[in-house]
Order: structure tokens, then C-alpha cells, then sequence
């Protein structure tokens, strides 16, 4: 198992990977342990609008879709104001 994933791994790109197996702890072990953007199990190119889609390495940076995909069009800020207190 650790050859098959070093195999996966020993590539510049890593946008997706596919994993079939009926074991589901391989699946588990392979699927966590690919440097992939997006693993899928038993299918592939199964994309929905809600998961994030993007690679790792030379397949880019950053994610499209989900919630994920909103934080590149927004910035953090925080603000503090101070309210004058209430006298009661």
C-alpha cells in the first residue's frame, strides 16, 4: 500500500485521484494519504456545487465551490467600538 501511494504522490500535479476498493480501511488509509485536491471512492468526477474543488502542488492554489470557494472574494476585518456606557 505504501508504494501505491507513493506512486500517486510522485507527481507535480494533484487536482484529483480516484480510489476503488471494497476494503474500506485502505480506502481510508490511500484517500487521506493522497496529496490530492479532491479524492473520490468507488467513482469519479462526482462534483457537487457545495464541496470545495481545487488542486494541491502545480494544480493551484485556492478553492472554487462551497464555502470555501466564497474566502477568495472576502477579506477578515475586525472592528471595535467602544459604546458609551448606560447609566441606569
Amino acid at each position: 500500500m505504501n508504494e501505491l501511494i507513493g506512486r500517486a504522490n510522485n507527481t507535480i500535479y494533484g487536482l484529483a485521484a480516484a480510489v476503488f476498493t471494497k476494503d474500506i480501511d485502505k480506502m481510508n488509509t490511500i484517500a487521506s494519504s493522497i496529496r490530492a485536491g479532491t479524492v473520490w471512492v468507488n467513482c469519479y468526477d462526482a462534483i457537487t456545487s457545495q464541496a470545495p474543488f481545487g488542486g494541491f502542488k502545480m494544480s493551484g492554489t485556492g478553492r472554487e465551490m462551497g464555502e470555501y470557494g466564497l474566502q477568495q472574494y472576502s477579506e477578515i476585518k475586525s472592528i471595535t467600538i467602544k459604546l458609551p456606557q448606560k447609566n441606569s
